[in-house]
């Protein structure tokens, strides 16, 4: 008789693919969170700061502000949710030497858009605030705060990218725990040079955007320097790894895609901006205030979202459509709630956010409007803002962005007609809510019917 051979050892299962599915977005979830409450409380102090500088200050923050948004919108959560789609698919399908490849990839596309940004907004960035309706005192601070930002573009376009590479191996406590570290130093760092604390001179707004370039820049090293050790579930190496179109075109495939839809949401705010605007200074304050609100809701949304896209590749990649699908509904819906409750507390409580920034009672007045039209609507924008992330994770992009799309429509047209007709100023924020609703539904109806 023949001896039977012992039964090779199954492999060690993937909890991404396996585990119960709120339990683990829940998990990946609260790491991004605790992350992401920091970075919004620090984005509270940098308008607490502006405002101590004066009402100028706060108006020309708001104008800089959406770009800033912007930059971290697509490098973390646009290209970044490509870099993680990517790298988490590939580790799905079991290849890990294709993983490491997308991310050195991932690394070069960062490194030459950091470079992009930098470049565009020092050279544009004057002609770009004056056309959203800076003047005089206003345009001078936003360009004393753009000018630092945005030379140090590159540290936060290689942070992001660094911090998506892990995320798309399933670990969500490095990247976390460093936009943690990186958020309190950056508080510390942009009240020291502002606003002059112990024996530090006050610089004023560059002060303030020297706090937010050196805290990230110090992110990026870190994050490469664990990369490179070995400690983490991928291992960047240049050995036996040459640059191909394939390997661009698989994460420009979803982050491309993906960079539509910030920009579109961007525009969507500086249409909005520029029509604020010509209410006077005190209103754009005061809507700069609002909107800032709007914007830190992103970042909690992607508390979950970034823990969806991880799940949701790697379902993908071991073709497993349905976890894939369960992932993205599980996970929008929880975001839809959380979101939806805040938004219904500065609807009908609106001085708990405003009064932060200001005393001023035009200000505070105009935010309030703002809340009380836009809040009730913060529900259908986180559901639609997280399945934009899960469809990331699928690879089909294409309906979250015309939902996008439509939302700008809806805002340049609707705030053409206002606008022409001398409507006031909580129409245009009545627009704004109702062009939410749309992204929202719209979004859900797209991933609905798409098949993955």
């Amino acid at each position: 008789m023949t001896e039977l051979s012992p039964a090779p050892a199954a492999p060690p299962s993937n909890p991404l693919l396996t585990a119960p599915i709120f339990g683990t977005l829940l998990r990946l979830s609260l790491p991004n969170a605790v992350a992401m409450f920091a970075a919004a409380l620090v984005a509270i102090a940098e308008t607490g700061y502006a405002g101590r500088i004066g009402i100028s200050a706060l108006a020309g923050l708001a104008l800089v502000f959406p770009m800033v948004m912007l930059q971290q919108m697509m490098s973390s959560g646009a290209m970044g949710g490509g870099v993680s789609s990517s790298i988490s698919r590939a580790l799905g399908a079991d290849n890990h030497l294709r993983a490491t490849q997308l991310a050195i990839h991932a690394l070069v596309i960062g490194g030459l858009a950091g470079i992009f940004f930098c470049v565009f907004f020092l050279l544009l960035g004057e002609s770009i605030y004056s056309l959203l309706g800076g003047s005089g005192n206003v345009l001078k601070e936003a360009l004393a705060y753009s000018n630092v930002a945005f030379t140090g573009a590159v540290g936060i376009w290689l942070t992001n990218t660094l911090a998506s590479i892990i995320r798309g191996c399933g670990e969500m406590k490095i990247p976390s725990a460093t936009l943690l570290v990186i958020a309190v130093v950056q508080f510390l760092l942009a009240g020291m040079f502002g606003l002059g604390w112990g024996p530090v001179p006050a610089y004023g707004m560059p002060g303030i955007a020297l706090g937010f370039v050196i805290s990230y820049s110090s992110g990026a090293i870190f994050l490469f320097l664990y990369l490179i050790s070995g400690r983490a579930r991928l291992t960047l190496t240049l050995k036996g790894v040459r640059l191909n179109r394939e390997m661009f075109r698989d994460i420009l495939k979803v982050g491309a895609v993906s960079c539509a839809s910030p920009l579109q949401t961007v525009l969507t705010v500086l249409i909005l901006t520029r029509l604020v605007s010509e209410f006077g200074v005190t209103a754009l304050a005061g809507y700069g205030i609002g909107a800032r609100l709007e914007f830190l809701l992103i970042p909690i949304v992607f508390a979950i979202g970034v823990a969806c896209v991880p799940m949701v590749g790697m379902a993908i990649g071991a073709r497993n459509p349905q976890r894939a699908r369960k992932v993205a509904w599980t996970g929008s819906v929880t975001a839809a709630v959380f979101i939806g409750i805040i938004g219904v507390i500065v609807a009908f409580y609106p001085n708990l956010w405003s009064g932060m920034f200001t005393e001023d009672p035009g200000v505070l007045q105009s935010a309030a409007l703002y809340f009380a039209w836009v809040g009730p609507f913060y529900g259908l924008f986180g559901l639609g803002l997280c399945l934009y992330f899960s469809s990331q994770g699928s690879g089909k992009m294409v309906g979250p962005v015309l939902a996008s799309t439509a939302r700008l429509v809806v805002v340049a047209m609707g705030g053409g007609l206002l606008t022409l007709y001398g409507a006031p100023d909580w129409t245009i924020f009545a627009l704004i809510g109702v062009a939410m609703a749309i992204y929202g539904l719209a979004t859900a109806f797209a991933v609905y019917i798409v098949r993955w």
